[in-house]
């Protein structure tokens, strides 16, 4: 048996982290079972720990040597004993510590040597071609250096920033330093840049843009959200061959300039590129301070992937469109042949209208005069050859219209797709080539909106929705490797919490309207702060993220519990008056702002502005009532007895609340909205006989709205798993559904991303983007219910797999924290064919329709 998948606190072999005691996971090959393993570690070069043989089935293990420091260098191998005691080869990863201290920094802030003219929020866009703002700042290092042995560079900003090293560029990592709260935290990152030196003379350069610190932020692309003075932190350090070290580190001797060739750069409107101009570094930087003391991000990196190749479209007013086939988040790069002076334009949108002309319409917002976001780049190009490739923006687009007076060709343009830097973990595959496409769209928008934060969109918003972000966990954690990227936003989360426990709508909080801040704490939404790290914990096993953020859990719950009862505030006055008994009224929660169930199909609830100003009993408090026994269960498993008997009462008493309610004539079990039965359904809030009666007021809905989605955003991704309960052919005639609202009406009119509005372009006056993930939240249900796949503990998995509707086969593959397993079906001449794979080392229990169950081992079984 022998250890594969070594990761270090779900990392590939990091550098720079700084978890002093990290945990470090492998999956196994070969063999049926571990009886025990061995970690071997070196740190610096030299022995540190070795833990012995551990009879142990565990693919997980705490660090176990002493205390990690600064820049330690650690080699870890590991190896596996087998159920019959025979032990394995050795397999090797390694990690290394970044910065830990304070006094680990010599490096000092440094900014650009001008003052910045700009106040907070005002909306300044660049239009006409004219940089409004300031030029990308160009700072420069020159040094020597000897035979050098290792060399790791420490750089991050307030903004962004691309560093070089002689000419060469350093790392991957695009939009880096990433998206923080940078009033709160700050992310850097190292690199190792030993191969970029040489012996004599070294030049580390640096550009430096607004990114989100200073730049566009929002739908209204808001400024300066998180400061107005952009700034650069860099440690080069040096060590030679006979362990001599040197640090180059940012300070007032960097030479700076403006004068480069990008004299406009904002992460959503895009750049302006002059070819003609080269820094002069005729200035110096300018020593500055920040309050924040870098910490590394222990996540993924950014990074480009995907490539395209245009076909060129000739619009009816004769027009040239490039059509790269795929709407992706990204830009273009480019190569071409011009003399100086001429021109290239590019303008970037997901969309061609009905006349078959280019438009922008549907991810813009229009204000004063301002539009937002621009996704545009203007170039102009140098003597002789040009090669460009954006920097300091991405976009999310399909297609782009090209303005040029140059010779080109279309195989000089090259759409490039960037996003957080995660392995694809799930893979589906069905008798329905419209659901096919259905899950690499969703796959799609995952990507496209994974660029160090999940926003709902990579065009108009880009914002950290945590509404979008909670309903999609489950399907992310199916699709891709992304458990880093999610520890790394539930930071972001809590940055904001305040001090009355609520968690934000959006994190990073930035970019909004003055009268959303009422929305902060709203269900559905805020409550990603316990839905996350619970099914994370579900889903990895892993508590440490239970113990991280208990405590921010806890204040969210006391908040959600504050909420209970009788409150006046400005809000009740657009309340309904609820007619229930005093008692049921203390547990009920009836005041505060806060979403609903949020874009329903416009005939079956109109979106009004009084949905996001009145109260939502029936949604506020079943969600109370559901967050608490989650909290509960959370509270129970670290030991937190009366935590937990106090969240447990309390979701009981919200829940008895809840079937009071629907007892009323205001909220009744006789609705036409699906949404009010599914979500009560699907949080077990009913009792028996109302659940009886709200299954077939669910199937009668369903019926009259002809097997079509009439849910919004909290409960579509609920509605399948409530339908398999009640009769599996319900769940496939509404999931095989082709009509709008539908989830295959996407992809049968042409879809590669998943829409925004069910109506696509179509709602909400046009503007509804192309690309926004989550009504793609039911893919979790391919895996777990369509194809039975669900982790039930440590190296445990239950297969119980739902055949149905008029499919004659599905299949699904989940490379999961215990290993890669599979489970598949096919109807085959009348019979049912059932295929299951479980990863070496795990057990599964198998759940067929017909009653039949089995216990299996590691192994490939056909049933």
């Amino acid at each position: 048996m022998k250890a594969i998948n070594l990761y270090t606190e779900y990392l590939k072999n990091p550098l720079g982290i700084d978890i002093t005691e990290p945990r470090l996971f492998w999956n196994c090959e070969g063999g049926i079972r571990q009886s025990a393993y061995q970690l071997v570690a070196e740190v610096n070069g030299s022995p540190a720990w070795d833990s012995g043989k551990v009879e142990s089935s565990s693919m997980r293990c705490e660090w176990g040597g002493q205390r990690l420091g600064s820049r330690d260098r650690v080699s870890w191998r590991v190896r596996l004993w087998d159920e019959n005691g025979m032990p394995g080869e050795w397999t090797e990863a390694g990690f290394e510590m970044g910065l830990l201290r304070k006094s680990d920094w010599q490096a000092r802030w440094i900014t650009g040597n001008y003052t910045p003219k700009t106040r907070r929020n005002i909306l300044r866009p660049y239009t006409g071609g004219k940089a409004e703002r300031y030029p990308v700042d160009c700072f420069r290092k020159v040094f020597t250096a000897g035979e050098i042995s290792k060399a790791r560079l420490y750089i991050t900003a307030c903004g962004l920033y691309e560093a070089r090293i002689n000419g060469e560029r350093v790392g991957a990592f695009v939009m880096a330093p990433g998206y923080t709260d940078y009033r709160k935290r700050v992310q850097y990152q190292t690199y190792d840049v030993t191969a970029l030196l040489r012996r004599g003379e070294n030049v580390l350069s640096v550009q430096l843009a607004d990114g989100w610190y200073r730049g566009s932020v929002g739908a209204w692309g808001c400024l300066c959200e998180y400061g107005y003075e952009t700034k650069l932190l860099a440690q080069l350090e040096l060590t030679d061959a006979e362990g001599r070290s040197a640090c180059i580190c940012t300070d007032g001797t960097w030479q700076w300039s403006d004068d480069g060739p990008i004299r406009f750069a904002d992460n959503k409107d895009g750049e302006l590129f002059d070819a003609r101009m080269e820094p002069g570094y005729s200035g110096k930087a300018k020593l500055t301070s920040h309050k924040v003391l870098p910490t590394a991000s222990n996540n993924v990196p950014v990074t480009e992937h995907e490539t395209f190749k245009p076909t060129v479209i000739t619009t009816p007013s004769g027009k040239t469109v490039l059509d790269f086939g795929q709407n992706i988040a990204g830009y273009v790069a480019f190569e071409l042949t011009a003399r100086a002076g001429q021109r290239v334009f590019l303008r970037f949108g997901e969309l061609m209208d009905k006349n078959g002309e280019f438009t922008q319409k549907n991810i813009q917002v229009s204000r004063k005069g301002h539009t937002s976001p621009l996704q545009q780049v203007e170039y102009i190009c140098r003597e002789g050859l040009n090669t460009y490739k954006t920097a300091f923006a991405v976009f999310g687009f399909r297609y782009v219209l090209l303005e040029t007076d140059t010779a080109w060709q279309p195989g000089a343009f090259t759409a490039v797709a960037v996003y957080s830097d995660m392995e694809r973990t799930g893979f589906f595959d069905s008798s329905n080539e419209l659901l096919n496409k259905f899950v690499e769209n969703t796959l799609w928008s995952a990507k496209n909106n994974f660029l160090d934060i999940p926003t709902d969109c990579p065009t108009r918003e880009r914002h950290g929705w945590t509404g979008d972000a909670q309903i999609f966990y489950m399907t992310s954690a199916y699709l891709l490797d992304c458990t880093a990227f999610w520890r790394k936003y539930l930071l972001d989360v809590y940055d904001w919490q305040k001090k009355d426990g609520r968690l934000p709508q959006i994190a990073p909080c930035g970019g909004t309207d003055f009268f959303m801040a009422t929305m902060n704490g709203s269900v559905g939404w805020s409550d990603v702060g316990i839905f996350t790290p619970y099914r994370m914990w579900k889903l990895t096993g892993d508590r440490s993220i239970l113990l991280r953020h208990y405590e921010g859990m806890r204040a969210f719950a006391e908040f959600e519990i504050s909420r209970c009862g009788p409150r006046f505030d400005i809000y009740s006055v657009y309340a309904k008056r609820v007619h229930m008994a005093r008692a049921d009224k203390k547990y009920l929660v009836n005041s505060g702002q806060s979403y609903g169930e949020w874009a329903e199909p416009a005939d079956v609830h109109p979106n009004d502005w009084k949905d996001i100003v009145a109260p939502h009993p029936e949604v506020s408090t079943a969600y109370t009532s559901y967050v608490l026994g989650l909290m509960a269960e959370i509270a129970e498993e670290l030991g937190k007895r009366a935590d937990a008997e106090r969240f447990s009462e309390y979701a009981k008493n919200c829940r008895e609340a809840y079937i009071s309610l629907r007892r009323t004539k205001e909220y009744p079990l006789e609705t036409k909205r699906q949404a009010e039965l599914v979500r009560p359904l699907y949080m077990e809030l009913f009792d028996e006989e109302d659940r009886k009666e709200a299954e077939k007021k669910l199937i009668r809905l369903l019926e009259d709205y002809g097997w079509r989605l009439g849910t919004g955003f909290l409960s579509t991704p609920l509605i399948l798993y409530v339908l398999a309960d009640i009769d599996i052919e319900a769940a496939y005639r509404l999931l095989e559904n082709e009509e709008m609202p539908g989830w295959l009406y996407m992809p049968k009119n042409g879809a590669t991303t998943i829409w925004e509005s069910w109506e696509g372009t179509e709602a909400q006056g046009g503007i509804a983007s192309l690309n926004h993930y989550s009504k793609g939240s039911c893919v979790e249900w391919l895996f777990e219910g369509m194809c039975g796949i669900r982790t039930a503990g440590e190296n445990r998995f239950i297969i119980a797999p739902r055949p149905g509707g008029t499919f004659t086969r599905a299949a699904a593959e989940y490379r999961s924290i215990y290993g890669r397993v599979k489970s598949s079906w096919s109807r085959e001449n009348g019979a049912l064919r059932y295929s299951v794979t479980v990863p070496a080392n795990c057990t599964a229990a198998l759940r067929l329709p017909d009653g039949r169950e089995e216990e299996l081992t590691a192994g490939e079984y056909v049933f």
